[in-house]
């Protein structure tokens, strides 16, 4: 039981000073501590009763500290040590990308010395405050206060800290630019887009457009994985990892409509009449990187000139400037095909329940509010249906203001 040594510092605040077993590099040492109490207000060389006070219930959660020694540590050495190694046991590839990539870039230069018992609400508040002046969207800074949220979690669970979570009371810059809309194809864009590429890029898009699969779920379909006409999502591939499906919904059966059906026949019969292995496999017969397959034939083939129908890549800019051609569809990224099929099949009068189940998504939450895009045309039919459906007033029997009705009040 320590009572703690009161001392003033540079003259201008009271501290107590102590003892306390921290973890350092993996090793327990004894390591002498000063607590700030308070500035000094008063002249005399002595504490003041309040600064008495202030020590001694300090000291007293000091002795009473249910921390081990061993787990005394600062967050640098949690959140490498303990916290990311878990997320790559246990969450995806990219999701252990990511928290490592927020940790990297924004939290470490802020609070890697910061022992981990002695974080509160006030101080990851003013780490959010810092990062968010780095002009970051408002989606952006809530992923950061997720991660400290599930830090603090884990490190409560694992007996490194104590008390509340000191992520949960914060908040994020509500100044702070919101996310960019999302996009997604229509039908017309997609064929469009199917009419310019060469194949296999083209059987690839329709996959995407016309199933609603992940770029990562298509890069891992086998040819035993499209039977009874349905595509069964048994593999998803990251960076050349390969990974199960994201969710226990995400592996259910896709049904393959049949323009679809026989675009990925001829895939077949053009690939050597295959029975197994990948669909889109390269020479070595391994899994075929769609990212590659975009930079190298898809964005060539829908980039370009308007004037010589060069590709950007290729375009001899030395005769005239490059302009694209602007009749070809833009590419808008993989997810575009699968939020398009959401909202191609509202369009058409699909509930968003059926809608969900194609997706595969957990919730119909997620389907509707990021998945079904409106388009302005489907807003302006819908007013349209809406004045057909208010009933003409009887000009015979209409309401007209009576004495009482117009009496000022």
């Amino acid at each position: 039981m320590q009572k703690g040594q009161i001392v003033k510092l540079k003259g201008r605040r009271w501290y107590v000073r102590y003892w306390e077993s921290r973890n350092i590099g993996g090793v327990v040492k004894q390591k002498r501590v000063s607590h700030c109490l308070g500035e000094v207000t008063t002249r005399g060389k002595y504490p003041p009763a309040d600064i008495v006070d202030a020590a001694a219930e300090h000291m007293a959660t000091v002795n009473t500290a249910k921390i081990p020694a061993e787990r005394i540590t600062t967050l640098a050495d949690f959140v490498e040590n303990v916290y990311l190694p878990w997320v790559e046991e246990h969450k995806r590839p990219s999701t252990a990308r990511g928290y490592r990539d927020i940790w990297e870039d924004h939290l470490k230069v802020l609070c890697a010395g910061v022992w981990i018992k002695n974080v509160r609400t006030f101080h990851v508040q003013g780490w959010l405050n810092t990062v968010g002046e780095k002009k970051l969207s408002r989606n952006s800074l809530k992923r950061i206060k997720s991660f400290l949220s599930a830090v603090f979690k884990l490190a409560k669970q694992q007996d490194f800290f104590n008390g509340g979570n000191p992520a949960t009371d914060t908040a994020v810059n509500p100044a702070a630019a919101p996310p960019e809309e999302t996009y997604a194809y229509s039908l017309e864009e997609i064929n469009g887009i199917l009419a310019h590429l060469p194949e296999p890029a083209a059987t690839a898009f329709a996959i995407a457009a016309y199933t609603g699969l992940r770029v990562g779920e298509i890069e891992g379909l086998h040819w035993e994985d499209f039977r009874d006409g349905e595509i069964y999502v048994s593999r998803s591939i990251w960076n050349g990892q390969e990974t199960e499906p994201k969710t226990r919904k995400s592996a259910a059966p896709v049904p393959v409509i049949p323009l679809l059906a026989e675009r990925l026949e001829m895939h077949r019969l053009r690939t050597g009449n295959k029975k197994s292995g990948p669909i889109f496999a390269t020479g070595k017969g391994t899994e075929h990187s769609m990212n590659n397959l975009l930079r190298r034939v898809m964005l060539p083939a829908l980039n370009r000139c308007a004037v010589c129908r060069a590709s950007e890549f290729a375009h001899d800019s030395s005769t005239h400037e490059y302009q694209r051609n602007e009749a070809i569809p833009e590419w808008r990224g993989w997810h575009a095909c699968r939020r398009g099929l959401g909202s191609n099949l509202y369009r058409l009068g699909v509930r968003d329940v059926v809608i969900q189940r194609i997706l595969r998504h957990a919730n119909v939450s997620t389907t509707t509010g990021y998945y079904i895009k409106t388009m302005d045309n489907d807003v302006k039919k819908a007013m349209a249906k809406l004045e057909k459906s208010i009933p003409k007033p009887n000009l015979d029997t209409a309401w007209t203001p009576t004495v009482a009705a117009t009496r000022p009040i």
